[in-house]
């Protein structure tokens, strides 16, 4: 009797066994066949992506991973369901838990999202000079959530890619031109004449000015102390700021030679004696 009682409970124990292993044999097929192809769709989005022209090597890689991660999460579920286990609570949970994240993480989803705007649009790239959230730096590392520049005094500046998204950007490499503006003032009592032909000779002397995109030179306004002369040139962008510092030297040195003031702001003070 106690043997027979023994025999049946294994016997038992046996058939209760046997689904969970048939169920634990499938899921783990699921979880190996699956992953194979999480893998396998991964690396065929990447191959297209990779096919787009001036894609960001830094976006393939995040999407990279995020579809890579999703399908792992589907396969895994999908394991776990054959094992008998209710995922309809675990979506649950991930919902809930992807909405807490979501809310606390806002301004650095918000950071991502430009950041893959940025890597997208590419307004501007690494070695690139650029202003930005009201920053004026070169950029070295553009990231996904923030961006990284060099400012001319050498300080390392890192900006919130929401910043920059929300804001104006100022590309200086952009185009590979730029033109130099002056404006330069001579006296009233000054030869007009005079001063612009010697504005127009400092110009055309300077070899690093593009002279077939043409040059200005003209009267652009009568002042309260001074007549304005605007002085305008075109320059290679490298170029910009060593035209720049030369010609302003260059006026100020040729207006000495030829006796052409600068005058500077003034008032005149008449006092009138009453008996």
């Amino acid at each position: 009797m106690n043997e027979y009682f023994n025999e049946e409970k294994i016997q038992s124990i046996i058939e209760m066994i046997i689904p969970y292993v048939v169920n634990l044999g499938i899921a783990i097929v699921v979880f190996i066949i699956g992953k194979w192809l999480a893998r396998k769709i991964t690396n065929i989005v990447v191959s297209i992506l990779k096919r787009i022209k001036g894609i960001d090597v830094t976006l393939v890689k995040f999407i990279e991973n995020i579809v890579y991660y999703i399908l792992m999460m589907v396969v895994i579920l999908t394991a776990l369901s054959k094992l008998g286990v209710e995922t309809t609570s675990f979506f649950a949970i991930l919902g809930a838990a992807g909405l807490a994240i979501g809310l606390a993480l806002k301004d650095s989803l918000g950071n991502f999202a430009s950041g893959v705007m940025l890597i997208m649009f590419k307004p501007f790239k690494v070695g690139d000079f650029v202003t930005v959230a009201g920053v004026s730096g070169t950029v070295n590392e553009i990231s996904i959530f923030s961006s990284i520049l060099t400012t001319g005094d050498n300080q390392r500046m890192i900006v919130p890619n929401g910043s920059i998204i929300a804001g104006t950007i100022v590309n200086v490499n952009a185009n590979p031109t730029r033109r130099v503006d002056l404006v330069v003032g001579i006296g009233y009592d000054d030869d007009i004449k005079k001063a612009k032909n010697v504005l127009t000779n400092i110009l055309e002397s300077n070899e690093k000015i593009l002279q077939e995109k043409g040059l200005t030179v003209a009267v652009s306004e009568l002042a309260d102390s001074s007549v304005n002369f605007v002085v305008r040139a075109w320059v290679n962008t490298p170029d910009y700021w060593a035209v720049k510092f030369a010609l302003t030297e260059e006026v100020k040195t040729r207006f000495d030679q030829e006796g052409i003031s600068i005058p500077y702001p003034q008032q005149d003070v008449h006092h009138h004696n009453q008996a």
